[in-house]
């Protein structure tokens, strides 16, 4: 597939969801623990609408801390207006920016991933088109996924809704786009997995 078709198709179709939301949805936390929509909408655009150079003096600022420099600008930005924070998406849809490792499959994971961390809290039924998802889900590692802090240690994720396990161990099973969620260290809303471990990935 063409991937950087795939990430602008994304960002269009995730700056459409996010003009629908309500205020109060602007305001509502988010998958990602700490972080409103808001935050999330904003850390999405980060990359393309601050300057490398810019992000460089935060992240000095941060002692070289990727995870304290990137919540401490999305804290800030999310004080843009929603019309802004969409536009961001919208208007940079085929921007190049990719995260440090991993390139365009992991700007795709970056957005999908993101965007899901918005809609499924909020409970909108935004179903990712399976040509992404299974660049993402085939693209999974046991690196990878402890990196984002998924304890998957003796768990197979077997997708309901596709062709598709990842893991050895006892089943844990779901819609495709919520194990993927899963593997990026998310905890989600009870009721959208099954299986003996469902307890240990659920939102408390």
């Amino acid at each position: 597939m063409d991937i950087r078709a795939a990430i602008a198709a994304e960002r269009r179709e995730l700056a459409d969801l996010l003009d629908t939301l309500t205020p109060a949805q602007w305001d509502a936390p988010s998958l990602c623990a700490g972080w409103r929509v808001r935050e999330v909408a904003a850390h999405m655009s980060l990359g393309f609408r601050r300057p490398l150079r810019t992000l460089a003096v935060e992240l000095l600022k941060a002692r070289g801390s990727l995870d304290r420099m990137t919540d401490r600008c999305a804290r800030q930005d999310a004080a843009l207006t929603p019309a802004a924070l969409a536009a961001a998406l919208r208007d940079h849809a085929h921007h190049p920016w990719t995260p440090p490792v991993g390139g365009l499959a992991a700007a795709l994971g970056h957005d999908v991933v993101h965007g899901l961390d918005i809609a499924v809290p909020l409970g909108l039924d935004r179903r990712v088109p399976e040509d992404r998802l299974r660049v993402l889900l085939d693209g999974l590692t046991p690196r990878g996924t402890k990196f984002f802090g998924a304890d998957l240690d003796g768990v197979a994720l077997h997708a309901d809704d596709l062709d598709w396990s990842y893991g050895t161990g006892t089943a844990l099973r779901g819609a495709a786009q919520d194990l993927l969620l899963v593997a990026f260290g998310r905890k989600l809303p009870p009721g959208r997995l099954h299986g003996a471990p469902q307890a240990r990935f659920a939102a408390t």
